[in-house]
């Protein structure tokens, strides 16, 4: 067995008093950085470590976890990033302990990757792989596994502290030589293994064919002289509670797919595989991706037979999940969604309070009161960011960019307007106290179902896509706003198809996967947010000109599919339309555009906050 280690044990004086001090300040004045909420977790870890009696209650250690995970949301990008991401391992490993439950570890296991997998040259990601071999070894039986990262240490990190340490585990499970071979030759062998199976099976290339898409633009699609469709791009992105994985491909195919339930016995996690018929493996995807980044364990790809390929993704914990179709060109999106604890508690404290009101009111005992009880404002405001029923994060999405000019009329690119407008409008929302994001900041293309998935994955609490609209007569003005919903007038769909960059035949077919889709997402709330944002718009930018109102209307548009915040796109105006376009090159003109979406959006923040506090 490998033996346990102790490192990273500081002198804990200096961060005891640093928590002191913090613990001193008053609750509502503390912005505690995220260098002062990794001591204070660092200093509680390791006091609960020394308290036997206190850490064999999983509460303690889910208070230690919740310290990191603050410390992660205050800077994901820093350098205590990797650290935090160490110490909630370290937390699960510990609660495994005292649980003896496979289903800590294997969380340890993976926070513990997660430092491999984003910092790798960090100092303590040998320390990170030394950790998962000593659980998969002693806790978990997996000897292989052990075996596999003992030997990258020795490999790739000749040098770490651990080297000794991990030479003398790896020397006592067995298996040395055969696993630091494997290892030193695995990407090499790999490669050229690879390499080997493409000159096998790939057949001479064909006559490439000319293909016209919705708006009359040729383009030359390389044809396969089997006939089979190629599945070109995997792409993801994760966090811990949400995930959007978009398998890309040259063309449509049928495809099927299948939900397996975790098998804790083997170490298998909940797997969604999906067949896509007709089809073969392009050259550039990757056999096999560990992402150990959020719920999304790993994604694998693989020809399962001559005609189908077989994408399988790995999660740690699923709770739902959607998989739908978009065109141009073909991808099939899958959406995997997981409870976040915190959230979750929430709802189910609010629940709770409101059914002991209920019955204490029906046998007279009390009234119910929605007064906030005095002190209590910290508190409350808590519940209400835990419950999504606040604002302080919005993700603004200048559309189209790169290869995507959008509109392009009387001298302008709707891409440079849209993302001129977005610095404009996010500034005046940083300067409200909002925390602002940009799905783009210079002029690159961004595929539309990424666009929501950032903002999935970035918590925002707002979603708003900027656009410029254009028609075929120049005439046509105004300014519309747009929330998610079945198309209802033909304009919509003209619209939504040309945001889209589908023909508009392809939006009954989109209009019915629609269906499934709103289930659970903010319709009624994207539907008042975009009546605010209309209307304060319009009220403000007449002051000033004379704009016409082409109202609040719903249509199904790509970039707003899977939002689980309320999300709208809003057009600013008609880039063919010679008088807008005139005003839309102007800043002082913009500036006004966008204070009044800011007094739309603090209009609808102040709704939500006072319906909650009622």
């Amino acid at each position: 067995m490998i033996p346990r280690f102790g490192r990273h044990t500081l002198f804990l004086l200096p961060a005891l008093l640093v928590l002191a001090a913090i613990l001193a300040w008053p609750s509502s004045g503390v912005a505690a950085s995220a260098s002062s909420l990794f001591t204070l977790g660092h200093a509680e870890f390791h006091t609960l470590i020394k308290d036997p009696r206190k850490a064999k209650y999983r509460a303690n250690w889910e208070k230690v976890e919740q310290r990191f995970s603050q410390c992660l949301r205050a800077d994901p990008d820093g350098p205590n990033a990797p650290k935090a991401l160490y110490y909630i391992g370290r937390v699960h490993e510990e609660l495994g302990v005292q649980s003896g439950s496979g289903a800590d570890f294997r969380r340890a296991i993976d926070y513990f990757g997660r430092v491999v997998s984003r910092y790798p040259r960090h100092g303590w990601a040998d320390d990170c792989l030394y950790r998962r071999a000593d659980i998969n070894a002693r806790r978990l039986k997996e000897t292989e596994a052990a075996r596999l990262d003992l030997a990258r240490i020795l490999v790739e990190y000749p040098r770490s502290d651990m080297y000794a340490k991990a030479d003398a585990a790896l020397r006592k499970l067995g298996g040395y030589d055969k696993a630091v071979a494997k290892m030193s030759g695995k990407s090499v062998q790999k490669s050229l293994d690879e390499v080997a199976r493409r000159v096998a099976e790939t057949p001479q290339p064909a006559k490439p064919e000319t293909v016209v898409d919705a708006d009359g633009d040729k383009r030359i699609v390389p044809s396969d002289p089997s006939g089979l469709a190629h599945l070109d791009m995997v792409r993801y992105r994760s966090s811990d509670e949400y995930t959007r994985v978009v398998l890309e491909l040259d063309s449509r195919v049928t495809y099927r797919y299948q939900v397996l339930d975790p098998n804790p016995e083997v170490g298998r996690p909940h797997r969604l595989y999906i067949d896509l018929q007709n089809s073969r493996l392009g050259h550039d995807v990757t056999a096999a991706t560990t992402v150990s980044d959020g719920i999304l364990r790993s994604i694998r790809t693989g020809q399962y037979d001559k005609d189908t390929t077989r994408v399988v993704l790995d999660f740690l914990s699923m709770q739902e999940y959607k998989v739908f179709p978009l065109d141009n060109p073909f991808r099939i999106v899958v959406d995997v969604y997981s409870p976040d604890p915190e959230a979750a508690q929430a709802q189910a404290e609010a629940k709770a309070a409101r059914a002991v009101q209920k019955a204490q009111a029906k046998k007279g005992t009390t009234k119910i009161s929605y007064r906030t009880p005095s002190g209590s404002k910290q508190m409350v405001g808590d519940l209400l960011e835990q419950l999504g029923l606040t604002v302080r994060t919005i993700m603004i999405d200048p559309g189209h960019g790169g290869k995507d000019p959008g509109a392009v009329a009387n001298g302008l690119k709707e891409k440079d307007i849209n993302l001129r407008f977005s610095f404009i409008l996010g500034k005046m929302l940083e300067e409200k106290g909002f925390a602002v994001h940009y799905t783009r900041t210079t002029d690159i293309f961004i595929p539309l179902e990424q666009r929501t998935a950032m903002a999935n994955v970035k918590k925002a609490d707002l979603f708003l896509s900027i656009h410029c609209n254009a028609n075929h007569s120049a005439k046509v003005s105004g300014i519309e706003t747009y929330s998610l919903n079945l198309a209802k007038t033909n304009d919509a769909v003209r619209i939504a198809a040309r945001e889209n960059a589908v023909d508009p035949r392809a939006i009954s077919d989109l209009q019915f996967i629609l269906t499934d889709l709103m289930v659970n997402s903010k319709i009624k709330e994207s539907r008042d947010l975009a009546t605010d944002v209309q209307d304060n718009t319009l009220a403000h930018v007449r002051r000033k000109w004379q704009v016409k109102s082409n109202g609040v209307r719903e249509a199904p548009f790509y970039v707003l599919m899977g939002a689980k915040m309320p999300s709208i796109l809003v057009e600013i105006g008609y880039i063919t339309n010679k008088n807008e376009a005139k005003l839309l090159k102007s800043d002082p003109y913009l500036e006004y555009l966008a204070r009044g979406v800011v007094d739309g959006v603090m209009a609808y923040k102040g709704k939500i906050e006072r319906y909650a506090m009622r």
